[in-house]
């Protein structure tokens, strides 16, 4: 969608979205500042625990400088907790009607989850060109991608489920490769975090795409 073309350039200038699954709300803005610290000025906070919202919140008042959306929204009530939270854009595993809409009508960004064409083109008929492939090695990976790329040109994907500092290059240097999401860079050791998003900006840094 046009109208959130800001908010994608920005996922895809990054290229990588940490996947955050915070256990206590404390922990989210030194985890902010370590992700952005290593390179990444994007996570995707998982509303797998109820410390979600407020970490969301917490993110947005105190580390400014992230784009932080939600993520495993998987129903309206955590899509209004989420919007709530300043959420900037929200991600969910699957293709739940009544949350994309609900979303979409409070003029946040949705990336709702597809494994199939049908779901793709469903996404279509709300304009939404932005998807989460998911689970992306599961699904066939890169190979799945390449095949979706045909006929659906128009469409740019952020495979998720199965992504790694060993395959994360395969999958950035596909054309209809937006981002890849992942969560391998989260560590309870904050300097490790840093370490590792480092490591992946570079290696993100030599492909060559165009977003």
């Amino acid at each position: 969608m046009e109208k959130f073309a800001e908010i994608y350039n920005r996922i895809g200038k990054a290229a990588i979205i940490p996947v955050i699954k915070l256990e206590r709300v404390e922990e989210a803005v030194p985890l902010a500042r370590s992700l952005l610290a290593g390179g990444i000025p994007v996570a995707e906070v998982t509303f797998r625990t109820s410390a979600a919202a407020e970490g969301i919140a917490a993110i947005r008042r105190e580390v400014p400088q992230m784009l932080v959306g939600a993520g495993t929204v998987l129903t309206t009530d955590q899509a209004n907790a989420a919007i709530q939270a300043g959420a900037q854009f929200v991600v969910s595993p699957g293709s739940n009607g009544k949350i994309i809409d609900r979303v979409l009508a409070a003029g946040v960004a949705m990336i709702p989850g597809v494994a199939t064409p049908s779901e793709i083109e469903a996404a279509i008929e709300r304009g939404l060109n932005v998807l989460k492939f998911f689970p992306a090695e599961a699904l066939g990976g890169i190979a799945m991608l390449k095949s979706l790329s045909g006929p659906y040109s128009q469409i740019k994907f952020v495979p998720t489920g199965g992504i790694s500092a060993n395959n994360m290059k395969d999958y950035l240097h596909q054309k209809n490769v937006l981002a890849v999401g992942g969560s391998w860079m989260i560590q309870s050791d904050l300097e490790m975090v840093k370490q590792l998003c480092q490591e992946a900006c570079k290696v993100a840094g030599l492909v060559q795409r165009s977003v």
